[in-house]
């Protein structure tokens, strides 16, 4: 599958059957840790924190990944971190799961950017 554009994500927001992925640590999800290079804390809303680590123990079960997901197989998951080198990751262990994944290149790196676009800080969803 296609990577996904900031533009289709924000215009996708909200909508149902689609998963928004945070892979990246609780403490970048909630808000509480901010990369120095990043105008904004927080996460993208809608957004479900599962790290990639985790994602990462559980890649050899896919029953257990779409256990932690949450989610029935085929389910349409977009996946996100700072950068998009490790939700790149979480989407080869999520397509193996069974989900239709795909990749926010941009991450959140791009989306708190851009002070047009919602953001919500707060722990784990």
């Amino acid at each position: 599958m296609s990577d996904v554009a900031i533009g289709e994500l924000a215009a996708r927001l909200g909508e149902p059957g689609l998963v928004v992925l945070d892979v990246r640590r609780a403490d970048e999800f909630a808000g509480d840790l901010v990369a120095p290079c990043d105008p904004r804390p927080g996460h993208i809303p809608g957004a479900r924190s599962v790290e990639l680590g985790r994602l990462l123990e559980l890649a050899g079960d896919p029953a257990a990944v779409r256990g932690l997901v949450g989610e029935p197989e085929g389910a349409e998951v977009i996946a996100y971190c700072h950068s998009g080198s490790r939700s790149a990751l979480a989407v080869q262990v999520l397509a193996a799961a069974g989900y239709a994944a795909r990749n926010y290149v941009g991450s959140w790196h791009e989306w708190s950017r851009d002070a047009t676009l919602p953001a919500e800080t707060g722990s784990m969803r």
